[in-house]
């Protein structure tokens, strides 16, 4: 399905996978179609996808608040192109006290983030640097969630997410079929309560909650 459908499809198609605000689909009219006319000027998804759209990427993405709805305050590391993080942005717009915070280290990426919040009207902060360096010099407040979709490996991210879940954020990651290894990897060096829920695109791939993530002694 296109960006150009209507609302009425649109809706149609996107409650087929979870409930979605006919205002909400209306703001993600305007970052797809702002997606697709910054996309010929930087690589922001990969153009095999772009026909996949709205599956692939933002119903995809619409799933970390689906399975943490009463999240109000999020991080998304390695946002690139806004997935998840603008999604969660648009999804909690019009939520007294929500706040996403995206972390991007390429400027153009970056710049693109803030025209789609500017856009959409959502609210979120941008910050461009390394996930390390913003992380390890965090001091904006809680943080309930941290996201991250097709970034890195599960030990990576546990260790990158890990200056918000030692404060008791919960993480939201997106992992395709190969989840179970990357568990089974990560569980060398990092203890942590694990709930997976099923991708409502995939049924491979999974949502991986996690919650009480600490290292384990070396």
């Amino acid at each position: 399905m296109g960006a150009a459908a209507d609302v009425d499809k649109l809706e149609q198609h996107v409650n087929k996978y979870g409930d979605v605000s006919r205002e909400t689909l209306r703001r993600l009219m305007v970052y797809v179609d702002l997606l697709l006319k910054w996309q010929k000027a930087q690589n922001l998804i990969a153009p095999s996808t772009i026909p996949e759209i709205w599956t692939r990427h933002v119903i995809d993405s619409l799933q970390t608040t689906w399975v943490m709805p009463d999240a109000r305050v999020w991080v998304d590391i390695g946002s690139g192109g806004g997935f998840p993080g603008i999604v969660s942005a648009i999804v909690l717009a019009d939520v007294a006290g929500a706040h996403v915070h995206l972390i991007e280290s390429s400027q153009k990426k970056a710049a693109f983030l803030r025209a789609a919040l500017r856009e959409t009207g959502s609210k979120g902060t941008v910050h461009c640097g390394r996930i390390e360096t913003v992380a390890d010099g965090w001091d904006l407040g809680r943080v309930d969630g941290v996201s991250a979709r097709a970034l890195a490996s599960l030990p990576e991210l546990l260790a990158l997410s890990r200056p918000f879940t030692s404060e008791g954020a919960v993480s939201v990651f997106h992992k395709g079929q190969d989840f179970q290894r990357e568990v089974d990897e990560a569980s060398h060096a990092w203890s942590f309560d694990l709930v997976e829920k099923k991708s409502v695109i995939d049924p491979m791939s999974r949502m991986l909650v996690l919650s009480n993530v600490s290292a384990r002694p070396e």
